[in-house]
């Protein structure tokens, strides 16, 4: 997993409540078990006109000033709906790596962590001003000091010290076994000759 301390980009904002894990990657596009090209149906029903990928032009993402933005701004209750794991995974390879929002589905929460993308809890009043940001002004979510650095201003977030601590050094599951890769190696090194085949 790619490591997360102090990250600067542009942002959107989608400021509707309750987007639903339906609504960010649709039941048709869970047939994969890979983590990649699932960016390409996010929102897949807002993005685009069609079932040929024509693009809805009044879709915020589709939008010229938009599309190189890295930092999502939404509402209340992201994430709800059902567990699937490859909201998460469609959004990361769209290619955000923080959403910002007012609230956010748990097992949404856990599973953006998991992966890599930043979940920022912020209220509704810090929202609305990140929201107005212009397309083509940067933000900095600085994680070492809990930190979202705008011109409107610079606001506190919160994060569990164990999830911070994953992030900053790039570690998912499989990177915190791999730390203990010398201990398995002589664990497995000792093991009786019958058990090595």
């Amino acid at each position: 997993m790619e490591k997360l301390t102090t990250y600067t980009g542009t942002t959107v904002p989608l400021m509707n409540d309750n987007i639903d894990t339906d609504q960010i990657i649709p039941k048709q596009f869970l047939k994969a078990i890979d983590k990649k090209g699932f960016g390409k149906n996010l929102f897949f029903e807002w993005r685009y006109a069609d079932k040929d990928y024509n693009e809805n032009p009044d879709f915020v993402l589709n939008q010229p000033e938009y599309r190189q933005a890295s930092i999502l701004i939404s509402g209340d209750n992201f994430g709800s709906g059902s567990s699937r794991e490859h909201a998460a995974w469609a959004i990361a390879d769209y290619g955000f790596r923080i959403v910002i929002a007012g609230s956010f589905s748990d097992i949404f929460y856990n599973n953006s962590l998991k992966n890599g993308l930043l979940p920022i809890v912020q209220p509704r009043d810090v929202l609305a001003e990140l929201s107005k940001i212009s397309s083509t002004e940067n933000i900095t979510v600085d994680l070492p000091n809990q930190t979202i650095i705008a011109s409107t201003g610079t606001y506190h977030f919160d994060i569990d010290a164990t999830w911070k601590h994953k992030l900053e050094n790039g570690l998912d599951d499989i990177g915190i076994t791999l730390q203990y890769e010398d201990a398995i190696s002589t664990y497995e090194s000792k093991r009786p000759s019958y058990w090595q085949d």
